[in-house]
């Protein structure tokens, strides 16, 4: 039976980059404009919080300890132990209107990340690739909103959406570089009510979107056909991940802060919610190996 649970009910402004780790056993995730990076056990306790100087895009844990994080002038090394930050590379430096945002570690350990225009209104943003040689390499160019990079479980294809368009794309991926080939649209939001956020992909091979603006997961089979809706509580939904001990709970976060200059009616609006019952289970997210 589908249950739908408010995990954290503190709201965050933007809440986005969930991520469930296996070895910890815990939940992390962000508050953009908090802004900071967040943890909690899978009950949604024990809460712990990492302030941060600049906006957040996203984050992943790091095999060495810590984390890697897309701040808003490039990549970020975070010490959990004394809570500070180190610059690994500016991605856009001069240029005062991207910002990086979502991001995700592939299956040989290397971060990607994308950039956005703050004002989500023209392509000045970017799509990189942070290697654990601490190299960063330029994937993709001419995005305005950078969100939900992903894989499929054969690590042959990489998505990717463009918010502002509402579209996401897919990529011939070579698993071996870290390279991009042969883009194509997987699957367009026009005839949907709102745009894709943050997305993962479930173990059959299932891309699930946040479609942000709409409060619903939107759940496409691997030729990018609508196969499944969930509704949330809430407009204002951004993100997905599974976690849980059997990898069967969807975490979605949301944001509290007003969308197109209105506030929203909901009082859960930016909480953390987890959906038990769905009847898929999701695959275990790596950590940077830098």
């Amino acid at each position: 039976m589908l249950r739908i649970e408010q995990l954290v009910q503190e709201p965050d402004r933007l809440g986005e980059g969930p991520l469930w780790d296996v070895r910890e056993q815990r939940f992390y995730w962000i508050d953009s404009y908090g802004p900071a990076v967040k943890s909690c056990d899978a009950a949604g306790g024990d809460i712990k919080r990492w302030p941060l100087p600049q906006p957040v895009g996203s984050m992943a844990l790091r095999e060495g300890g810590g984390a890697v994080l897309a701040l808003r002038d490039g990549f970020h090394f975070l010490d959990f132990e004394s809570g500070e930050t180190e610059l690994i590379h500016a991605t856009q430096p001069g240029e005062l209107r991207p910002r990086l945002n979502d991001g995700k570690v592939d299956r040989r350990g290397r971060f990607i990340a994308g950039s956005m225009d703050y004002e989500e209104r023209d392509p000045v943003g970017k799509l990189f690739r942070l290697d654990p040689d601490l190299s960063v390499h330029l994937l993709e160019e001419g995005v305005t909103c950078s969100n939900g990079p992903c894989w499929s479980p054969d690590d042959s294809t990489f998505y990717f959406a463009d918010t502002t368009p509402g579209l996401i794309y897919a990529y011939g991926y070579d698993i071996e570089t870290g390279s991009l080939t042969s883009r194509r649209i997987f699957a367009s939001f026009d005839g949907l009510r709102g745009y894709p956020d943050g997305a993962t992909v479930d173990a059959e091979g299932y891309l699930w979107s946040a479609e942000v603006y709409s409060g619903r997961l939107i759940r496409f089979d691997p030729e990018g056909v609508v196969d499944r809706i969930v509704g949330l509580p809430v407009q204002s939904t951004t993100s997905i991940t599974f976690g849980g001990p059997d990898l069967d709970i969807a975490y979605v976060t949301s944001m509290a802060r007003p969308m197109g200059g209105q506030y929203h009616k909901e009082r859960e609006a930016g909480a953390v919610f987890a959906i038990h019952g769905l009847g898929v289970r999701g695959i275990e997210e790596p950590r940077f190996a830098g």
